[in-house]
């Protein structure tokens, strides 16, 4: 299963055209040009022994969608070309394909190394699930790489990178990780959802697994839910097994929806790429921000990583307003030209605190000892006009200034 259709045009084919052109080099039925959604459960053969040769994978064909789909198989080969990928599963969500790869290559007794600096969801999982099945899970400081090194080197399984990070945009350097990792035989998995295919390709970086939230700027129009898992044939038909028996399958048309929004993801990420730039350089001058967090900023901790292992610096961008949440309740409605809501990556621009976007699982508590804030918004750059967005954001602020300065003069 998971067979690629031929792909020998696309060997030196740029990533637009590889975004619109990949696993889409086939006729399809009815000499359709776009990929068609197959809604059906099953499929029928005439023939037992034809049959059983497709159920055991000696034969090409399908046999039950929760195993695999030809809408979803071509899914699968189109983020397989972005990310060089032998082979990759599709899963009904981002989660879904987190959870899966863990649960596939963690069991008792093993030991994941990873870093504080997660996705919320991802941080439950180390801290909550993981350990009831007996796993030891060890989470250092996402800045200091010697300690991330000192506890790769006391052994591990796997090695659990995301970068840049959700929702404080540190970076890891992915190679000196992964050298660390394979001294001691561990599997290396990294989420690449902020990044994306376009901006970094981990498994060129020695990454063994990778894994996107299709959700988000791969569909890029926040419209439906999807994860992605790519890596190495054998890797894969591992995961894969893992989703048929636990059915965290992606439906057929979720599939046609992202393959449909991955063909403009190079278009899309150019604009918003260059309105985050703009937007982080801007938020660098407003008195009211205490900091800000975007690898393309020459004043972020690790831009020279960031420089060197990314073609593009994405488009989020992350800051701490001074006041906390009181401030960040008086300027986020203000905003005309965008969404306050928990998903990122689409076309429309998103603003969000972490306590109810990244982190809304976890406590204050939690969150604080996470080193994120209660004033930290994160920003999912759209594909508005850069001078709109940078509009918008400038009365914003002038709004709140003006506010904050009428209630220092009210009498006590």
């Amino acid at each position: 299963m998971n067979k690629k259709p031929d792909s020998a045009g696309l060997d030196n084919a740029g990533a637009g055209t590889r975004a619109v052109w990949g696993g889409e080099q086939v006729r399809h039925p009815y000499n359709a040009t776009q990929t068609p959604i197959v809604v059906s459960a099953a499929y029928g053969y005439d023939d037992i022994d034809v049959w059983y040769d497709v159920a055991l994978g000696k034969a090409p064909g399908f046999i039950y969608s929760r195993m695999s789909n030809p809408t979803v198989e071509t899914l699968e080969a189109k983020i397989s070309e972005l990310e060089m990928a032998e082979s990759a599963v599709a899963f009904s969500s981002g989660m879904a394909a987190i959870s899966s790869v863990l649960y596939t290559f963690l069991a008792h007794g093993d030991r994941v190394v990873s870093t504080k600096d997660s996705y919320g969801g991802t941080n439950k999982i180390f801290e909550e699930f993981l350990p009831r099945m007996g796993v030891e899970v060890t989470l250092c400081e996402t800045f200091d790489h010697e300690a991330i090194e000192r506890e790769i080197a006391r052994g591990c399984q796997v090695l659990y990178l995301e970068t840049p990070t959700n929702p404080t945009l540190k970076i890891l350097d992915i190679q000196r990780l992964v050298a660390a990792a394979k001294r001691v035989g561990a599997l290396v998995v990294a989420d690449n959802t902020f990044a994306t295919p376009l901006n970094q390709n981990p498994l060129a970086l020695g990454v063994d697994v990778v894994i996107h939230s299709a959700t988000k700027f791969l569909s890029g129009h926040g419209d439906v839910l999807g994860g992605l898992v790519c890596g190495a044939q054998a890797l894969m038909s591992k995961v894969r097994h893992y989703r048929e028996i636990n059915g965290a399958t992606l439906d057929p048309f979720s599939a046609y929806m992202i393959i449909r929004g991955m063909k403009t993801l190079v278009l899309r990420m150019r604009q918003q790429q260059r309105s985050a730039h703009a937007l982080a350089e801007f938020l660098c001058t407003e008195p009211l921000v205490a900091s800000v967090n975007y690898p393309g900023l020459p004043s972020h901790p690790n831009h020279a990583v960031a420089c060197a292992q990314m073609g593009g610096f994405g488009a989020i961008v992350s800051f701490v307003l001074i006041g906390g949440m009181d401030t960040v309740k008086v300027l986020l409605p203000r905003l005309r030209f965008a969404h306050c809501a928990g998903n990122l990556g689409a076309v429309e621009t998103i603003y969000g605190p972490a306590r109810t976007t990244s982190h809304v699982e976890n406590t204050l508590e939690e969150r604080l000892a996470l080193g994120i804030s209660e004033g930290l918004v994160r920003v999912s750059v759209g594909i508005e006009d850069t001078d709109d967005l940078l509009d918008d954001l400038k009365q914003a602020f002038a709004f709140v200034r003006c506010l904050r300065e009428e209630t220092s003069h009210q009498p006590a």
